[in-house]
């Protein structure tokens, strides 16, 4: 006999199931309907959701506010963009480090730049709190910006492209349903380390800290190494996200990195439902499919996305993820 108390989850992971499914099926029938380019626009829509994912780490889980996110985006993608520009030229990066065309390689490489990138801007932001945290971000971010902007080497302002998306084993990856299924398995990798998390002793105790930093140090916790724990490892996944951002487009410019991109990084997580597993992604399939389909109408576009907006968030209170109680980190 079943266990009553087992279909609530079973339930719970309903939707995501048939969302799995949808996106499984899309390539092809994409290719059936005419609708190539749908399958491109999918691609951004995941890759951005696990941007927002991953920021929803740090927002979400520990409660941080940051605006500085992009930075770590921008950060993986041109850690993408120079190993593989490297590689292409057989010169070196910093006269040592060789460059790489691999996809695993350069993922890897990716997390580490983000991570160290986002360790050393956490130890500092993190001895604020409030909106002195969020204009700490705020400033490292736009510092990195100007940095890569003053990059000439790479590009400068204008960005660099290259040629070929990186490789991996043996698959096509100039094939855009194989990079769509690549991106589909990093971002459910992803979405269950997030689960783990969220579920897990770290999870409940950022959720403690959130609630109550003062109890959780009354305790004995040491909330200060927690929450730059969780912003590192919020900073790692925004650079995966960017990784796989340079690739989808083959080219890194240093828009990626601009605070409006870490902006909508928020509007994502809080639309989609923050502390949640599945709602930063909903809220980035939610805000692109939106500018896509309204920018498709007029090109003055934003003028209805901002009260949309406001709509969706007054409607949908707790986010759009709360629609069927899966992942509440409350």
């Amino acid at each position: 006999m079943a266990n009553p108390r087992s279909f609530p989850r079973f339930k719970g992971w309903l939707l995501p199931g048939l969302a799995l499914a949808c996106l499984l099926a899309l390539p092809p029938v994409a290719q059936a309907l005419g609708q190539p380019a749908l399958v491109t626009l999918v691609t951004r829509m995941m890759i951005l959701g696990l941007a927002a994912s991953a920021l929803n780490i740090a927002l979400g889980m520990g409660g941080l506010i940051s605006l500085g996110h992009a930075a770590f985006y921008g950060i993986g993608g041109y850690a993408v963009g120079i190993l593989t520009t490297h590689a292409a030229a057989g010169a070196p990066f910093l006269g040592f480090i060789p460059g790489s065309d691999s996809l695993a390689l350069n993922l890897l490489a990716a997390l580490v730049a983000s991570g160290v990138a986002a360790a050393i801007i956490g130890a500092l932001a993190l001895r604020t709190s409030g909106i002195q945290f969020i204009m700490i971000t705020l400033a490292f971010a736009q510092m990195v910006f100007f940095l890569f902007v003053a990059l000439k080497a790479y590009g400068g302002d204008d960005g660099m492209s290259f040629r070929r998306r990186n490789g991996l084993l043996d698959f096509n990856m100039r094939d855009d349903a194989t990079f769509f299924y690549v991106s589909l398995g990093v971002l459910s990798l992803w979405l269950a380390l997030s689960a783990r998390l969220l579920h897990s002793r770290f999870g409940l105790l950022l959720g403690g800290i959130r609630q109550s930093e003062r109890r959780m140090q009354a305790i004995g916790v040491n909330t200060f190494a927690m929450r730059w724990l969780a912003f590192v490892l919020s900073g790692m996944g925004a650079g995966l996200a960017g990784a796989l951002m340079a690739n989808l487009g083959r080219f890194v410019s240093p828009d990626l990195m601009h605070w409006t991109q870490s902006g909508e990084m928020l509007i994502m997580v809080v639309l989609g439902g923050a502390g949640t597993i599945f709602g930063p992604v909903l809220g980035a399939f939610a805000l692109i499919g939106l500018e896509t389909l309204l920018a498709s109408w007029t090109e003055h576009w934003q003028i209805f996305l901002g009260p949309l907006l406001v709509l969706m968030a007054l409607t949908f209170r707790g986010g759009l993820a709360r629609l069927w109680r899966k992942g509440d980190a409350s």
